[in-house]
């Protein structure tokens, strides 16, 4: 959400920022809450003058009373009792101002950063750099959950009839390898610096609507019949919930977290659900990371993000690349975004493995996330990124670390995980 003074100040920016996103429809919100908003000003002052009045015939009664004058006091009451009932009505409208402004104002997105390419979708996302030399085995790489059956590490059919397609069972080597991933991941990002947590799996509507746009909302979360409760599609969800309607010294600042999750999501829209494999499905678990940073530094830890995903990557021997994302192709509430993609030797092209993005100050805004400065107080900046999400990076890692007889090679940093093991067989 931006803060209205731009929309008072410079409503062709915003205006201009929506046609960069390629959300025309959207134009019209602008017109809509500077018209309310002044309206809203209008309304304030209004009440704000007979709330001043208010406080001055209070003060008047108590002296009149004090002086013994309580026919002349009864009058200034009267005065009072005609004014509250004016004064109530305008407070009313005062809310009902303040909830539609919010309402629209959290259609609006943000604006995005000046070195965010323009382009309509994901098909316009730009290459910035490869990590790692992509390699195509002389033997044909099978299907990833063919892989996995091989060494008796899925069952699909199982889980179709127990919870539907979406959903699947790990067995065996390739359980434990799914754990030790995990696993790897936390204590990497740990050694550099992050603090773990292990969040709450399910988060209150108000937390939902600070972290995400509705669109996103709709399109993930499933809802816990009968009460205020969503479960969460990423930790990030519950982990920038954590500082809602927070005071953070700045001197505090930087709070790094790392956050393992399961996830939920409904997965709807175009993309759909895999019978055959684990890509798009309904239940994943997650290693994750959050920033809450001072907003001169968001774009340090932006790249420093990502990074960590890149390094994770590769000291798995997977090659990685980095897209910076368009922006028709950012959410409402992100500022900028960078996908990292892994080799995918069987597709001979990069896929998504993890998504980092800066949110600027949406979120906090929302969320009242506020930090004490020397100066006064002002909104923090919210980063996220995908450390790793197992379903994907398994079938990098299988694909990548294949071997001609059907086995999987372990690289070094993932044996001690692994029991030792160099080999799934």
């Amino acid at each position: 959400m931006i803060d209205i003074k731009l929309i008072r100040e410079n409503p062709e920016l915003v205006k201009k920022n929506i046609k960069k996103k390629y959300q025309d429809h959207k134009l019209e919100l602008v017109d809509k809450v500077a018209q309310l908003d002044s309206e809203s000003r209008a309304v304030k002052m209004q009440a704000d003058e007979l709330r001043a009045n208010r406080n001055k015939f209070s003060k008047q009664i108590g002296a009149l009373m004090a002086q013994g004058k309580k026919d002349e006091a009864e009058e200034v009451k009267k005065q009072v009792t005609a004014q509250s009932k004016t004064l109530a009505e305008l407070e009313k409208k005062e809310e009902e101002y303040a909830e539609e402004i919010k309402t629209i104002m959290m259609k609006i997105p943000n604006i995005i950063d000046d070195c965010v390419p323009i382009g309509k979708d994901d098909s316009q996302n730009v290459e910035i750099e490869r990590f790692g030399e992509p390699v195509v085995p002389d033997f044909e790489i099978p299907y990833h959950t063919e892989i996995m059956e091989k060494l008796n590490g899925i069952d699909l059919d199982s889980a179709r009839k127990v919870a539907g397609n979406g959903f699947y069972y790990l067995m065996g080597d390739i359980a434990r390898l799914h754990s030790a991933v995990i696993s790897y991941a936390r204590d990497f990002m740990i050694d550099r610096g992050f603090t773990y947590c292990v969040p709450p799996f399910m988060i209150r509507s108000n937390v939902v609507t600070g972290v995400m746009s509705f669109d996103e909302m709709e399109s993930m979360m499933y809802k816990i019949e009968g009460e205020d409760l969503y479960l969460i599609g990423t930790s990030e969800h519950s982990m920038i919930g954590k500082f809602i309607d927070t005071i953070v010294k700045e001197e505090d600042l930087p709070k790094t977290l790392t956050s393992y999750s399961p996830c939920f999501r409904k997965e709807k829209g175009a993309h759909g659900i895999e019978e055959r494999g684990v890509y798009r499905i309904h239940q994943f678990e997650k290693q994750e990371m959050i920033v809450v940073c001072k907003p001169e530094e968001s774009r340090m830890w932006f790249d420093k993000l990502w990074q960590n995903t890149v390094d994770l990557f590769r000291s798995m021997d997977i090659p990685v690349r980095t897209l910076e994302c368009c922006s028709g192709d950012l959410a409402d509430l992100k500022v900028r975004s960078l996908d990292v993609e892994a080799w995918s030797p069987r597709q001979k092209k990069y896929f998504e493995i993890g998504s980092c993005s800066n949110l600027g100050d949406a979120q906090a805004r929302r969320l009242k996330i506020r930090v004490a400065g020397k100066d006064g107080k002002y909104f923090a900046h919210t980063l996220n990124n995908t450390v790793v999400a197992p379903p994907r990076m398994l079938i990098a890692f299988l694909e990548n670390n294949l071997n001609a007889d059907g086995s999987v090679r372990i690289p070094k940093a993932l044996q001690p995980y692994m029991g030792g093991k160099t080999v799934i067989k």
